[in-house]
C-alpha cells in the first residue's frame, strides 16, 4: 500500500511540473509588435492620411488591433531629405520590429539608418534602380516592398494603348525620379 502511494505522489507530481509552463504561458501577455511608418506627407496632409488610415484598416482585417496586439510608431515628415533622416532615426532607435516606408524618400532615409530592421517599401517608383533592391524577384538584405511600376512591362503598356487607340501616333510617359515622393 505504501508503494502505491508513492507512485500516485510521483504521478501527480510530475503532473503539476508538466503543466506549469503551460500555466505560466496562459497567464502571460500577448506580445504587441511595433509596426514604424515613415511618411514624406505632413500629419494633417489628407492623402498621408488617406493612407495610414488604409494601412490601419488593412491590419485590421489580416488580425491586428492597433492598441491591443500592434503598435503604429508615425513619423510624418515634409519630403526634404534632413526632415526623413531625422524622423528614419527615431524610429529606428524605437526598434520597431518592422517599417513601412511610404515614398523613395522614406526609404533611402531608413535604409541610411539601419541595416538590419526589415523595411517595406511602397509608392516607390523604381527599387532596382534606386539600389533599394538588388531585384524585384530576391530583393535580398532588409528591404522589400511594391514598385509603384514594373518598368520593363512599359513596353507592353504602349502596344495595348496602339491596340486601344489605333490612329494614336504620339504617347509620352514620365519615370519619376527614384529619389522623389513617389
Amino acid at each position: 500500500m505504501v508503494w502505491l502511494e508513492r507512485r500516485e505522489f510521483i504521478t501527480l507530481l510530475g503532473g503539476a511540473v508538466a503543466a506549469w509552463p503551460l500555466t505560466a504561458r496562459a497567464q502571460q501577455r500577448k506580445r504587441v509588435r511595433s509596426v514604424g511608418v515613415l511618411t514624406p506627407f505632413a500629419a494633417l496632409d489628407s492623402e498621408g492620411q488617406n493612407r495610414v488610415t488604409a494601412f490601419a484598416q488593412a491590419l485590421q482585417q489580416l488580425g491586428w488591433s492597433v492598441g491591443q496586439n500592434v503598435r503604429l510608431l508615425y513619423r510624418w515628415g515634409d519630403g526634404t531629405s534632413a526632415i526623413m533622416q531625422k524622423y528614419a532615426a527615431e524610429l529606428v532607435a524605437l526598434a520597431p520590429d518592422v517599417i513601412l516606408a511610404d515614398s523613395s524618400a522614406a526609404v533611402s532615409s531608413l535604409l541610411q539608418a539601419t541595416q538590419t530592421i526589415p523595411i517595406v517599401f511602397a509608392v516607390v517608383a523604381d527599387p532596382v534602380g534606386a539600389g533599394y533592391v538588388e531585384s524585384l524577384a530576391r530583393p535580398g538584405g532588409n528591404v522589400t516592398g511594391f514598385a509603384a511600376q514594373e518598368y520593363a512591362v512599359s513596353g507592353k503598356s504602349m502596344e495595348l494603348l496602339k491596340e486601344i487607340v489605333p490612329h494614336l501616333t504620339r504617347a509620352a510617359t514620365r519615370r519619376p525620379s527614384p529619389q522623389g515622393g513617389g
